[in-house]
């Protein structure tokens, strides 16, 4: 039996991206051979297919529950309703995959103004802000400008290590108190963090403070499902539980080991064999929807992160993995455009599209007797805005440079759920094709050790660097 809305998810249209339906290039077809869709790659993304079986079995993929654990959401709508009315703005505290999800769903569900409007046109609902980084300038600016005594942080790492994190923690901590008094202000903060373990949790037990558990088999970059995403989401209004079923349905289109009936397996195949079958190993999702914005940078972490690996799981050397790039259609028809039409045969360009818009502006008639502005007048900005998406990816075709649309009806709380789930599945089949783990980050771990080693923590060594040479400095 389908799951409600499957009708609704995200389609991908993939024939720019075969040999035969695009244009050759000098050196080539410019495309993946279609033939091989039904043999050697229908094949290999089988075996592929078998490998997530087997760990999502093992328990290890625990992205896939998050939609059916009715347990976690009924708690996190308790923790949202519990602080609902009281604060005017949020503000998460966390980087990386504890902050790319939420700026996804704020800016695809709330819209890229939230933060502007008053709280009527709001509904009520806070203002969401994402502290991500520990620049001074950005906190400072930020941190001076909140009534903090209408403001909640809600602190997120799911280790509980992470270091930028943990000492903006304490700066905005220190700062509620010099405010609001040591009594009050643990009222003003909520930790996302692991459910059992980590410093993060040893503080919030001993200080009492309102918590939520990210589930152990759920690693940060495959979290935006979890508390992680959907705490601030339901605290600002978003339906939470439409958006995981936007993921339940897609993870059952995801789930089929025949790679046509696949969706997340097309994606996964196809951009694996432009990179390693084709050379074009760098990856441009390019959404046309200022909304879908802060999703192709929560993309471009789940793609680098989980494939860029320097060791296959057999134990050989890899130095694999594609480079993800977000663009943004149309402004960067006017950065990039030539580049991708001209330069290299060394890309692939994933769009990201959209039926219909909730409102739409239409362009007036004016100044006729001039031809750069008499064939505008009578249409609309989305049909501007979607007409450059279908011209470009047709221009890239004719070009012979390979390309795919991921199309969506709308952009609503439901299809972004599903989008979240398209790609966690796509890159999860995307590491076994590459023969990597894509749920480890190893080597993100050596520039945290340094780290820890240059500011003094215990049990780890100041690294000695190199010093500058005059040699090697102008």
């Amino acid at each position: 039996m389908p799951v409600p809305g499957s009708a609704r998810l995200p389609v991908i249209d993939y024939g720019n991206m075969v040999a035969g339906r695009i244009e050759p290039g000098e050196t080539g077809p410019g495309g993946i051979d279609p033939a091989r869709l039904e043999g050697d790659l229908a094949v290999r993304f089988r075996e592929a297919g078998r490998v997530m079986e087997a760990r999502r079995d093992a328990g290890e993929l625990g992205f896939l529950e998050l939609p059916h654990d009715d347990r976690l959401v009924r708690r996190t709508l308790e923790g949202a309703g519990a602080l609902r009315g009281r604060f005017d703005d949020v503000v998460v505290v966390g980087i990386g995959g504890s902050a790319l999800g939420t700026v996804a769903l704020r800016d695809a569900l709330l819209g890229p103004w939230w933060n502007a409007l008053d709280g009527e046109k709001r509904g009520g609902a806070p203002r969401l802000h994402v502290l991500d980084n520990p620049d001074p300038d950005a906190a400072t600016a930020l941190l001076d400008r909140l009534d903090l005594a209408r403001t909640v942080f809600n602190v997120v790492s799911k280790s509980g290590l992470t270091a930028e994190t943990l000492a903006l923690f304490l700066v905005v901590r220190a700062r509620m108190e010099e405010a609001l008094g040591a009594g009050r202000a643990g009222e003003h903060l909520v930790v996302t963090t692991d459910a059992r373990r980590g410093p993060l949790r040893e503080v919030a037990a001993e200080c009492g403070l309102r918590s939520l558990p990210v589930p152990r088999a759920v690693g940060g970059r495959f979290s935006v499902l979890s508390p992680v995403g959907m705490l601030p989401a339901a605290l600002c209004g978003i339906d939470i539980e439409a958006v995981l079923g936007g993921a339940a349905a897609m993870a059952e289109r995801c789930a089929d080991l025949e790679l046509a009936a696949n969706r997340a397996g097309v994606l996964a195949t196809l951009l694996h064999d432009a990179d390693a079958g084709v050379g074009a190993g760098i990856q441009v999702f390019m959404p046309y929807a200022d909304r879908l914005r802060g999703l192709a940078y929560w993309v471009q972490q789940l793609w680098a992160e989980s494939l860029g690996k320097a060791v296959r799981t057999d134990g050989s050397r890899a130095e694999t993995g594609p480079t993800p790039l977000p663009a943004f259609g149309a402004a960067d028809q006017h950065s990039i455009l030539q580049l991708l039409m001209e330069g290299p045969r060394d890309k692939v360009v994933v769009f990201i599209g959209r039926g219909r818009v909730e409102r739409d502006l239409m362009i007036p008639w004016a100044f006729q007797e001039e031809p750069a502005f008499s064939y505008l007048g009578g249409h609309t900005l989305h049909g501007l805005l979607d007409s450059e998406r279908r011209a470009t990816a047709e221009a890239l075709r004719r070009a012979g440079r390979m390309n795919m649309t991921i199309m969506m009806d709308q952009i609503d709380a439901h299809t972004v759920g599903a989008l979240f789930m398209l790609f966690q599945c796509a890159v999860v089949h995307a590491g076994a094709l590459y023969g990597v783990d894509p749920l480890d980050q190893p080597g993100v771990e050596e520039a945290k050790t340094l780290t820890c080693g240059l500011l003094g923590r215990d049990g780890f060594d100041p690294p000695d660097l190199p010093r500058p040479h005059s040699r090697w400095r102008v």
